[in-house]
């Protein structure tokens, strides 16, 4: 049982092929183009109008200088929400429960703003090291614990994104357990447990998208404090 929970979280493989790649670029399918129309349909508005209110939201604490990380940013939010969404459905795998792909977003994201920050202003990029008036005592300290604080940085982006949607699938595939045993034992109970697992179902739908805008978000902040 302990094993058979955590197989979901296992790449699929068809022919000794990993499948990981076709879910890594199943998503960008999905989304309509743009035609040559002059108006575009409802959905096609919508997605364009979408876009625009989250990149207005997510750019509006930057600098100047950030808004060229405008389509980084939200092509990295709407991919990781798709992913997370379609990881939902029966049959599927779910690529950002995986940490070393969460890792492979966070890391490179995270570098490029820090040298970024070295790039355009060094002494700033140094100065978040050490906060302002600092005893002299606690100067060599506070330079380690912002140091890796620092590094720690894009293990939290990634361990984040990773641990919150592995709980909730193992979550629902215990609850789904539970109610497949208790059908045929308990049906009343196994129909109040049927319910929970929607409302959580709807939980997890919710996370999904958070997690997401939590991931660009925090980006957007240490972008922030390095344009």
């Amino acid at each position: 049982m302990t094993l058979s929970l955590f197989d979901q979280f296992a790449s699929p493989t068809l022919l000794g092929v990993p499948l990981i790649a076709l879910a890594l670029t199943l998503p960008w399918t999905l989304f309509p183009s743009s035609s040559s129309r002059w108006l575009d349909n409802r959905l096609t508005t919508l997605q364009g109008w979408f876009f625009a209110r989250f990149t207005q939201q997510l750019l509006q604490p930057l600098n100047f200088g950030g808004h060229k990380w405008a389509l980084a940013l939200t092509s990295l939010m709407i991919y990781i929400i798709t992913l997370n969404l379609l990881g939902l459905l029966p049959y599927t795998f779910t690529p950002t429960t995986q940490l070393s792909m969460n890792l492979g977003l966070a890391v490179p994201l995270w570098l490029a703003t820090v040298i970024i920050g070295f790039r355009n202003s060094p002494t700033n990029a140094l100065g978040h090291l050490l906060p302002h008036a600092t005893p002299a005592p606690l100067i060599p300290a506070l330079i380690i614990i912002e140091t890796i604080s620092l590094f720690i940085r894009p293990l939290a982006l990634g361990v984040r994104l990773t641990a919150n949607l592995t709980a909730g699938h193992l979550l629902m595939q215990l609850i789904a357990t539970a109610v497949f045993v208790l059908s045929t034992i308990m049906p009343p109970v196994a129909l109040i447990t049927s319910m929970v697992l929607f409302l959580l179902t709807l939980l997890e739908v919710a996370v999904a998208m958070i997690q997401a805008y939590v991931f660009v978000l925090l980006l957007s902040l240490y972008l922030q404090e390095n344009v």
